[in-house]
């Protein structure tokens, strides 16, 4: 079902991991996909793999934690867009007292500071258009709190107070704003920390209620249902894709 055909969706972070999935899957639904990330070589891999399922893409470069990147990068969008998922994001784990200011704002620009200058960018067009869906990636700790992680938390909690605020604030001019919640899901941000899936497993998934770790196709799933029509009622919502983590 190509449920987005004549559809734009813009994909941030969209080289690797769920990036990657949700930039494929928006192209098997019919849309055209613009995916931005700083890596060239994995962004023209993502074209590459959306290019082979006869989809069609185009990446630009760009840092999200850089306002001229992304006023340029929706500048560089064919004409106008229908969607964008803000998925891009980074992060590192350990004891608060080990951190240091660096740390802090590495993480805090690369997962909150580039939420708010995606959305502003992407809200001043969806302005002039009429309207749009944005998805933002936010992370089961953004809701829930775990040991090793306050500065990640605290990012990912600003993300969901972001997405809850300008969704209210935007909601009368046709745009619909919700977040996803991932819980433990294998990408390549925490085979940088715990190096194998099994180490990943036994630190996180084994916290979930179906006991495993969840895929990039699960978590691209969601952030298609709430950009499509059928999501019509659904603002400021954050939605947790946590195989059961927080019902637990």
């Amino acid at each position: 079902m190509r449920q987005f055909a004549d559809k734009v969706a813009l994909v941030t972070g969209g080289g690797s991991g769920i990036g990657r999935a949700t930039a494929i899957a928006f192209a098997e639904g019919g849309a055209k996909v613009v995916v931005a990330g700083r890596r060239v070589e994995e962004g023209a891999e993502t074209i590459g793999l959306i290019e082979a399922i006869g989809g069609e893409g185009m990446f630009v470069q760009a840092d999200v934690t850089v306002s001229a990147d992304v006023e340029r990068l929706v500048g560089a969008t064919v004409d106008r867009f229908d969607i964008a998922f803000n998925n891009a994001g980074n992060g590192t784990f350990g004891p608060l007292i080990d951190q240091d200011e660096a740390t802090f704002d590495w993480m805090i620009a690369g997962n909150t500071k580039s939420v708010f200058l995606s959305m502003q960018h992407e809200i001043r067009q969806m302005l002039r258009q009429g309207g749009g869906v944005i998805v933002n990636n936010a992370s089961v700790l953004g809701l829930v709190g775990a040991g090793g992680t306050s500065i990640y938390t605290a990012a990912k909690h600003a993300v969901v107070g972001l997405t809850r605020a300008v969704a209210m604030e935007y909601a009368p001019f046709g745009i619909r704003i919700n977040a996803i919640a991932p819980g433990p899901t294998w990408t390549p941000m925490p085979a940088a920390i715990f190096g194998t899936a099994e180490n990943y497993q036994a630190v996180m998934g084994s916290q979930t209620a179906v006991g495993r770790l969840g895929e990039s196709a699960e978590q691209a799933s969601a952030v298609l249902w709430l950009s499509s029509p059928g999501a019509s009622y659904v603002h400021g919502a954050i939605v947790p894709i946590d195989g059961g983590m927080t019902a637990k």
